[in-house]
């Protein structure tokens, strides 16, 4: 009874692992090159495909099957194990990412495919086929369901992809160690010496790369990031990244860079000070995004100012920012002012939900690299925006580049002024670390908003925009003015589409 329940035990523990691994290849691929949904398609349709290759193969498989699962556990377990700091070399040192990742997707899904007929073969002497199919069936897709669950309210913010993959790996390890274990007595005294040293020797690499994996994230991230990294952290939601070299601080999220404490105040200025410039009364203040505190320090230049509200979805953002000595500096701590209050909901469900009315609201969200993100630059979006503006309000969003991603800035035109926008403006500033960035700004009601410009000046210190600048920013040169281009809904994120499109020629 206890090699079947051994066997039974080793079918939960490889249906975890072969969703664990589906998803750390697809998030980690998601990571380091953006569009989520097609890297998670990907990696299903190759891993489904590769599991059916290793069904029928598994027909050619006629003696010594227990000999052959030991075998099977153990390269798939350090292959498993091994897979995210494959993919971390293969983005940091290789052009060779993508035939990296469908190698191991393609490996790994046909040592999956295996598993489920060896195992059903070596549990039928125990059972009838009719009971074993049914026994095995059941078991697989519970551990299934398990790994679900596991990957991210447990994996993911304790030990991140990384040291998940590892710790993995060295799970599936215990599957053949637990059969060697319980089945010795049906192997040979060589191959069962040969088993044991293979089994410590797999073992003890993933372990030794488990133990050394903040060393190693280091010198990988190193390799990944220009500059030295001061701080990394996996979150629930996103990888944050702090590099630092010289004067220069830059914050990356999943790879991508978010400000460089070079030039940020051109960025920040632009997206702050031309709607409060705009806007009628500066009283109330909603912050969308905005998490390092660069836009709270903009804002609080301004004595009017009585109420700031920051919604980010990720507290450990606000935590980096409201902590690290360095982000401090650079935001003033701006987050420790007792006119802010921080909540941690998705923009989208916050607007939903909240019945505050905001003089101004200021979107400082990432890009829209993947569907989620999209979502908050969708018409449906902006309708919610502006039921929540005051009479005389104004509403700004950064809107990524209308030079590098000129379809998907003027989408987001677009769809604000279909969604009910009265005045909508956009306009662009030079920031040398990312050249060309776009914003677009919309009011309700005339008085507000760009026509309002001339009348009001810039009340406060700023390094870089002036009232005589201002004006220049409303206009776009041949190469960025806007073109034809659809509108971006929940159903049809056209916004995205063009986003991908446009930053592919420049990646």
């Amino acid at each position: 009874m206890k090699k079947v329940w051994i066997l039974i035990a080793s079918t939960l523990i490889a249906g975890i692992c072969s969703i664990i691994y589906e998803l750390l290849i697809s998030t980690t691929s998601s990571y380091f090159l953006g569009d989520s949904v097609k890297h998670f398609s990907i990696t299903i349709g190759l891993y489904m495909m590769a599991m059916g290759i290793g069904s029928f193969l598994s027909r050619y498989l006629q003696k010594s099957l227990l000999s052959k699962f030991i075998a099977m556990e153990l390269a798939l377990g350090c292959l498993g194990g091994m897979c995210v700091p494959l993919l971390y070399l293969a983005y940091a040192y290789t052009d060779g990412y993508y035939p990296c990742m469908i190698a191991l997707i393609l490996a790994i899904g046909i040592l999956i495919g295996l598993e489920i007929p060896l195992l059903t073969r070596l549990m039928g002497s125990y059972y009838k086929l009719r009971l074993n199919i049914s026994n095995i069936l059941s078991v697989d897709y519970f551990g299934a369901l398990l790994a679900t669950l596991l990957f991210p309210f447990l994996l993911l913010p304790l030990f991140g992809i990384f040291r998940s993959s590892l710790i993995f790996g060295l799970v599936n390890m215990g599957i053949g160690i637990l059969t060697l274990w319980a089945f010795a007595d049906e192997l040979g005294q060589s191959r069962k010496r040969i088993y044991w040293i293979a089994t410590l020797g797999v073992g003890g690499f993933l372990l030794t790369v488990l133990i050394f994996s903040q060393v190693l994230l280091k010198a990988w991230n190193t390799g990944i990031f220009d500059d030295r990294v001061i701080f990394t952290k996996q979150t629930p939601y996103q990888q944050l990244v702090l590099t630092k070299n010289k004067h220069d601080l830059r914050l990356y999220i999943d790879g991508n860079l978010q400000f460089s404490a070079l030039d940020e105040y051109r960025y920040h200025e632009s997206l702050v000070h031309i709607p409060m410039k705009a806007a009628a009364r500066r009283q109330k203040i909603l912050i969308l995004g905005g998490g390092d505190g660069l836009v709270a320090r903009e804002l609080f230049k301004y004595e009017e100012v009585k109420q700031v509200t920051l919604v980010d979805l990720d507290p450990e953002m606000v935590r980096m920012a409201s902590t690290h000595p360095l982000l401090l500096r650079l935001n003033q701590n701006s987050l420790s002012d007792m006119r802010l209050t921080s909540v941690h909901r998705d923009a989208f469900v916050f607007l939903e939900e909240t019945s505050e009315i905001y003089d101004v609201i200021v979107a400082d969200l990432p890009d829209p690299n993947n569907l989620s993100l999209s979502r908050l630059y969708s018409q449906a979006f902006y309708k919610l925006v502006k039921r929540h503006l005051a009479k005389g309000g104004v509403f700004v969003t950064q809107a990524t580049s209308p030079f590098f991603a000129r379809k998907a800035f003027w989408s987001i035109v677009a769809t604000m002024k279909d969604s009910g926008f009265k005045y909508v403006d956009p306009y662009h500033v030079y920031i040398p670390s990312f050249g060309e960035w776009g914003f677009v700004m919309g009011s309700n009601t005339g008085g507000v908003g760009r026509e309002h410009l001339d009348t009001i000046p810039i009340s406060v210190p700023t390094r870089f925009l002036s009232d005589s600048v201002i004006p220049h920013l409303f206009f776009f040169e041949k190469d960025m003015d806007a073109e034809p281009v659809g509108i971006s809904t929940l159903d049809h994120p056209q916004v995205h589409h063009y986003y991908m499109e446009g930053w592919k020629k420049w990646n």
